[in-house]
């Protein structure tokens, strides 16, 4: 696979931009920035189309937007809520998603939703404004912001799918799904491959049927009997998600997956698991015993923070494991994950 190469160091160019960095005052990520801005000066000799300028210059200034709103919640627990926008006040399902919402902001999570009418208002309704998040799309037929979240500063308008799919993504500690059409069914799906492929942290992902319903279930049986049938995934990776009808199970998968597990994080080979409760030797060794199958070489082991977490100060009161992670098989490390948690 061949590398993004680098273009040799302009040392003007680089004295020119950091100039301009301090013209603005400095700040945070100064050499992040610094790599933005002649990046986009390549632009000009690279790119010639127009469309393709405005989707680069769009998609910047919506992801720095979103972060911006975003980061006074950072150490804030949030569930993405995903669902049909048509779904009407009346139905069950919608009944419940109020439920859902009020339930995990009392367990102590903000909501987010894509913030148009349907099942989003209604996570909103139970959230209530002060503890939600809208993430708009513009389309021509659908969808203003609902009323709930109209008017609130955490309302946030994308122009591109794409840019508002990595902001919930990136935001979310969990994703609740409720019966929807194709973008509930893109959104879940979009959800299980980043986890599966390791390009995003591991999460609860929990899909709510109506009681006594049928419509998960159904997608459920459809996932065994070709996509597992086949051979077209594994079987660890139906441990991605659960299937419930309860709005009081739906908060209890959330709740306990964050019951001991923080984090993760790899550095260079090391994958590290940061915990709440350091797990004690012997529950290591069962550790080791059981999850050999997804350790490269050598063993699992409770380790203090790396230099590259001093550095950085990542997480330092957390405690820790870390092993050589095989860097494939997701599903086995949410059973691992879960173990973790029942300690």
């Amino acid at each position: 696979m061949k590398k993004i190469e680098k273009t040799p160091v302009d040392p003007e160019l680089t004295r020119r931009i950091q100039e301009l960095i301090k013209y603005k005052g400095g700040g945070h990520n100064e050499e992040g920035v610094a790599d933005i801005i002649e990046n986009a000066l390549k632009i000009l000799a690279d790119v010639k189309d127009t469309g393709d300028v405005r989707v680069i210059q769009t998609a910047v200034r919506e992801l720095r937007y979103a972060f911006r709103i975003f980061a006074p919640y950072h150490e804030k627990r949030k569930v993405t809520i995903f669902g049909s926008a048509r779904t009407k006040p009346d139905h069950v399902e919608y009944k419940q998603a109020v439920e859902f919402g009020a339930k995990i902001v009392k367990a102590g999570y903000m909501v987010i939703t894509g913030a148009g009418p349907g099942i989003m208002q209604a996570g909103h309704e139970g959230a209530t404004p002060e503890h939600s998040f809208g993430v708009n799309i513009r389309l021509p037929w659908e969808q203003s912001a609902n009323p709930v979240i109209a008017e609130d500063k955490k309302l946030i308008t994308f122009k591109y799918f794409f840019t508002r799919k990595l902001i919930f993504i990136r935001h979310s500690d969990a994703i609740v799904l409720f019966p929807g059409g194709f973008g509930t069914m893109d959104e879940g799906y979009e959800a299980i491959t980043l986890m599966q492929t390791g390009k995003s942290q591991l999460m609860p992902l929990v899909l709510v049927d109506r009681p006594g319903g049928t419509y998960w279930k159904t997608w459920d049986k459809h996932i065994r009997e070709h996509l597992l049938r086949d051979k077209l995934i594994s079987p660890d990776d139906l441990n991605l998600y659960q299937i419930t009808d309860s709005t009081d199970e739906a908060v209890k998968i959330v709740a306990r997956f964050y019951r001991n597990f923080h984090s993760t994080r790899f550095v260079k080979d090391l994958f590290i698991i940061r915990l709440k409760h350091a797990p004690t030797e012997s529950a290591i060794t069962a550790l080791n015993e059981d999850f050999a199958d997804i350790v490269m070489e050598g063993k699992i082991n409770a380790i203090p923070p790396t230099p590259e977490e001093v550095e950085d100060k990542d997480r330092l009161e957390l405690a820790r494991i870390a092993f050589n992670f095989n860097r494939r098989d997701y599903g086995r490390l949410r059973q691992l994950i879960d173990v973790l948690n029942g300690l």
